[in-house]
Parts: structure tokens; sequence; C-alpha cells
């Protein structure tokens, strides 16, 4: 019943859409009408990295930096006591770094670069892939035709235009800044990737490790951007959230002309989901007061609790 839940609620709710519906949207149809009816009591998952300077990266990319924000006026920083606010500079040395949704204009500049992708990839139908089995038999394995299909047989056909994300448990490592150094690690092979796009018309798939596989010339990352295909990397921790069933919800900066892109991925599954959180179960308006309030650690360069 599970993978059928957001599927019913979200159909009753626009379906219900041509039913009278007064000014201030009520009714209970429409898109409302599926908030109330489903999205309300989902449960919701986040699926990204906290972006901190130690976070693991690319070694040709380099080191980035937060810093505080500095007055121009007077080369000092802003600070609580002082000024009654504080801000951040990043400098980030990549466009490459953490959770992050890659346009195809990252390899071939005659696609889509991050400010180009369309509104339309905000909400999808989300699949979860596991090659958790495999990976603990060969930390190399790639995801096969053959998996896929595999798990077709059990939950059944992937949905055009939906987002396939390949868990096999890499960020439970997250994050070890070995990680960046790896040139073995769980991977999503080639003609995996062709059967996604081209058979079963996916808008694009997310995988844990910061590259799409270990092939020399990253085989499959290379089609994909010389083919006008997006790609996730870097999805965290996939454990728990069900194979079908779910919704994907993503939001990314639009920087003009980026070539890559720092994202949040939540996924917004099934009430009876054991992992994930509720609306109404964490503060939200206001939202949660802490004890220890936010300073600068110069040891880590960022500001913590």
């Amino acid at each position: 019943m599970k993978r059928f839940w957001l599927a019913a609620a979200l159909t009753a709710g626009v379906l219900a859409s041509s039913a009278p519906v007064s000014a201030h949207g009520g009714g209970g149809g429409g898109l409302w009408g599926a908030f109330d009816n489903g999205l309300g009591s989902a449960k919701y998952i986040d699926l990204s990295h906290v972006l901190t300077p130690q976070i693991p990266v690319w070694k040709g990319f380099g080191p980035s930096f937060f810093e505080p924000t500095v007055d121009p006026a007077t080369g000092q920083p802003y600070t609580y006591a002082k000024d009654g606010f504080e801000a951040t500079a990043y400098r980030l040395s990549t466009d490459q770094f953490g959770t992050q949704l890659d346009p195809p204009a990252h390899w071939a500049p005659e696609y889509a670069a991050i400010d180009e992708l369309p509104p339309t990839f905000a909400v999808r139908k989300l699949v979860v892939i596991s090659i958790v089995r495999q990976v603990k038999n060969d930390f190399n394995y790639h995801m096969q035709v053959s998996d896929i299909l595999r798990f077709e047989r059990r939950h059944g056909r992937i949905p055009a235009g939906s987002v396939v994300f390949v868990r096999s448990d890499w960020s439970k490592r997250w994050p070890d800044p070995a990680l960046s150094a790896l040139t073995e690690f769980p991977g999503v092979s080639l003609d995996a990737l062709q059967f996604l796009h081209l058979k079963r018309h996916i808008l694009f798939h997310g995988h844990e490790p910061l590259d799409t596989d270990s092939t020399p010339t990253l085989e499959g990352e290379a089609w994909l951007m010389h083919n006008g295909f997006a790609q996730a990397e870097g999805v965290a921790d996939l454990s728990g959230v069900p194979a079908t069933g779910c919704l994907v919800n993503m939001g990314f900066p639009r920087f003009g002309g980026g070539v890559g892109g720092f994202a949040r991925f939540v996924a917004i599954c099934p009430p009876d989901t054991k992992r994930g959180v509720r609306i109404g179960e964490v503060p939200e308006a206001p939202l949660q007061q802490y004890s220890t309030p936010l300073h600068w650690d110069p040891a880590l360069g960022m500001r913590v609790r």
C-alpha cells in the first residue's frame, strides 16, 4: 500500500481541482487539497550533507573557506554585540561541493547550465535502488542493468520522468576526508545509465559518491553530460527511504552560467515510514531556540554551537 499512498493523495487532489474553490483556496480540492490529504501528514527525510570547510572534495579543486563578513567601511567583521547581526562570506573553490546537482554544462557547454534547468525539476517521483549487498562484496561495484530489472520485478516498472537514487551506503563514512581520494568506490555503469534514460526515460539519477563511476575516463558521466542529462552527486544517507512511493523535492541556487549546483534533496514519504519527521513534530514558526548561541570557531573556520 505504501507505494500507492502519495500517488492516490495527489491524484485525488488534482482531480478535485475542477471543484468550486473559494477566493482563499478553500473547498478541499486542487493542490491545497493534495497537501491537506497527503503531503501534510508525510514523513520528510533530508538527503543532503551539511556544507562545511572540512567536507571531502576532489583535490583538484582545493579547499574552501568560510569567513565572517567584513564591513568595507571599517575592515572589521560584523558582530552581534557591535552591529546586532552577523553574516558569512563563503570562498568556495568549486560549485562541485557537497550534495550537488550537475547540469550537463559541467562537461558540455552547448547544454543547460544550473540557472537554465526548468522549474519542473522541483518535485518528482523518487525511486531508490539499493546495491548495498553487492557493494559489501565488492566496494568498486557499479550498478548493472540486471540490478534494475531485478528491482522492477519486485517493485514494478520505473516511472518515466522520475528521479532514481542509487543507495550504496558510501555516504555513511561522510565526512571522512579520505573519501575524496578513493580511486575505487560504488558507481553506476554506463549500460545502466543508458537503460534508465533511453528505456525508462527518467529525469535524472543520483548517487552517494562524488563521481558517477571509477573508470579512468568517467565514461558514465561523460555520456550523461554530452547527451544533455543532469545527475545528482553526493546524495546523503538513503537508508530507511522506501524503494518506491516517495517524492523528492529539490532546490538549488541559480548561479548565472553555473556548471554545478549546491543542492538540497528532501524525500517526502508515506506517513508510516519509520525514518523522517512530520510537519508539526519540530519547531517551525518560531524556529527552535538553542541554549548555546552560535559563535565563531577559528580552528574549524565556521560558526558552531
